[in-house]
């Protein structure tokens, strides 16, 4: 585990692969705190930056192979074993519709949306600068829970001696970290519209 290998699990895990995030930002934490030779900000940098390298992926295929040739690849077996399938894509499609910008942001961290929200943005040709920022930051502010769930595994569990031993602490913690991290954008988003309606207010 090093950061290069961040970067590239993680740009997996930001396409249509299945490899959840919390099998590499929270044992990479516990590494860092456990054997030292890596900096926690620099896990959560290069982990954002592998997202959104994986995320371009998928936008940049979805604005040229377009919305009916992507529908039609969601139905084959291929996607099926990777756990993508058309109610997924709708979802995460009537998500984004929301609001571009924030559905990007929030769709960093819903569970079963994440590795998705950047189908609808291509299709939706959504601004390339936008996109890459609010992905940015909504995976910063994912994996930044995760490498904390990494650190609390190592300060609380000292008896845990190996990578092996982690996923089953994981899971009992997954479903209270995705609600964190939900109510953490959603606060953020909150700020974003009274930020915006100040804006019209002073424009007026």
């Amino acid at each position: 585990m090093n950061y290069l290998t961040i970067i590239i699990l993680m740009a997996i895990e930001s396409t249509f692969i299945p490899l959840p995030s919390e099998l590499v930002i929270p044992p990479a934490a516990w590494l860092a705190v456990q054997q030292g030779h890596m900096n926690i900000a620099l896990i959560v940098l290069f982990s954002a930056i592998g997202c959104t390298l994986g995320a371009l992926i998928n936008y940049t295929l979805s604005i040229y192979l377009g919305r009916k040739i992507i529908y039609s690849l969601v139905e084959t077996k291929v996607a099926k074993l990777f756990f993508i399938n058309k109610a997924k894509l709708e979802h995460a499609e009537e998500y984004f519709r929301e609001n571009g910008n924030s559905s990007t942001f929030i769709g960093r961290l819903v569970p079963g949306i994440r590795h998705l929200i950047s189908i609808p943005a291509g299709l939706a040709k959504m601004n390339i600068k936008k996109f890459i920022l609010f992905t940015f930051i909504g995976s910063a502010l994912w994996n930044t829970v995760l490498a904390m769930l990494g650190l609390f595994i190592a300060k609380l569990f000292p008896e845990i001696k190996s990578v092996e031993e982690l996923p089953q602490i994981i899971e009992k913690y997954n479903h209270e970290i995705s609600y964190f991290a939900i109510a953490i954008g959603l606060v953020f988003v909150v700020y974003l519209i009274l930020k915006k309606k100040k804006k019209k207010a002073l424009n007026k």
